[in-house]
């Protein structure tokens, strides 16, 4: 349940579905550390006061959404003997096989801005978002590691891309690569809409971590927004 104001307004229901007690009990049920578990956080498990969040940084999120997802990595490393926990950011790429019901940022992006119309977005809140493929690879390294060394593993990674981006400087690379004019995107401030829910401002993360641990370098967003309206072109 990702949508932070539909956690906001069913807290219950967001706790139920996103901190997977019974998948962890269910496994626990089999032989010990006889399998790893990869579980998908948040960058918004942060409270976004500063730039670049480590991962032995406090999380302190700030609104439910956030909660739920720092009561599942505790859950998961109490109960848990292997695990790997990624903090991931905006994931972004191509549209699936299957297409997914909810708006992808990048085509969201295009859309609009391929109206010629002047479009809203904020210049006060910092992400790094990530490449799918490059989460696909992080997740693949990681299941590769547990195969061939067998070794418990008990690992937290920041999962996101190089560039701490704005809404505004990620639609200005959408519309750099594209030759829409960069003059319709007008930067406002995201106080100055209310969406219901409290919203971190800046939950830009040190990956360094993770390029460390396994060898991995995400690609920048520049080239990411390349490849993903590349993909979308062919399609």
């Amino acid at each position: 349940m990702s949508v932070p104001r539909a956690c906001e307004t069913d807290p219950d229901a967001a706790h139920a579905i996103n901190v997977p007690s019974a998948l962890v009990n269910w496994l626990q049920s089999f032989k010990e550390k006889s399998s790893l578990l990869i579980h998908l956080s948040t960058d918004q498990v942060y409270e976004g006061e500063k730039s670049f969040y480590k991962e032995e940084d406090i999380a302190i999120p700030v609104n439910v959404y956030g909660k739920t997802k720092v009561a599942a990595e505790q859950f998961i490393s109490e109960k848990y003997s292997n695990y790997a926990i990624l903090r991931s950011s905006i994931i972004y790429g191509p549209q699936t096989v299957s297409p997914v019901p909810k708006s992808l940022p990048i085509q969201w992006m295009d859309g609009v801005l391929a109206k010629g119309e002047e479009v809203q977005f904020f210049h006060d809140e910092f992400r790094c978002p990530i490449f799918v493929k490059d989460l696909v690879d992080i997740i693949l390294a990681l299941t590769s590691l547990w195969i061939s060394e067998g070794k418990q593993i008990q690992l937290l990674l920041n999962a996101g891309g190089p560039d701490r981006v704005s809404r505004v400087q990620m639609a200005e690379a959408v519309a750099q690569f594209r030759g829409y004019d960069t003059s319709k995107i007008k930067s406002v401030s995201a106080s100055s809409v209310d969406r219901g829910v409290k919203s971190p401002s800046d939950i830009s993360m040190d990956i360094t971590k993770l390029v460390q641990t396994l060898k991995i370098h995400p690609v920048s967003f520049i080239d990411g927004v390349r490849l993903t309206l590349e993909a979308e072109a062919k399609n």
